[in-house]
């Protein structure tokens, strides 16, 4: 996911503020994301309660300024009959990985019981496979706005 992070932001980094804004919040979530799996420590350790809570504030935020800010400037309705098409194409599909995400911090970002700590490490790796699928429909959207607008 960081790899294709990096080559989001070398080919669309600088072309436009808001994309450069949303492209570090998702480095930011990802380096997050990365703590709480684990990635580069030896602990076996659930992470804190905490480091939860702010991963899952994150990732609300990431959410809601795809939906209510980005994807509004990339999918404006400028006669672009493909624009709208890819729009219509790809909003089912991002509104199923925002499910899938909410449904993360429904469980996950309040409080832990035990029970939930069982299944806390396959829960937040099958929200990374969510969030990697959603990076590259978002992605999709913004090469065809930065194509279109070339």
């Amino acid at each position: 996911m960081l790899q294709q992070l990096e080559s989001a932001k070398s080919k669309w980094g600088g072309k436009s503020q808001t994309i450069d804004k949303w492209l570090q919040e998702r480095q930011a979530l990802l380096v997050t994301y990365c703590g709480l799996a684990g990635i580069n420590k030896q602990s076996e350790c659930l992470p804190d309660a905490d480091e939860i809570a702010d991963f899952c504030g994150a990732l609300l935020d990431y959410l809601s300024a795809g939906h209510f800010e980005v994807f509004e400037i990339l999918t404006e309705n400028n006669g672009d009959p493909q624009g709208q098409a890819l729009k219509e194409d790809l909003y089912p599909k991002l509104t199923k990985t925002t499910d899938a995400a909410l449904a993360f911090n429904d469980r996950f970002g309040e409080a832990i019981t035990s029970e939930q700590a069982a299944g806390f490490d396959s829960a937040l790796a099958e929200l990374g496979e969510t969030l990697e699928e959603r990076f590259a429909l978002e992605d999709e959207l913004i090469a065809h706005v930065h194509t279109h607008d070339a």
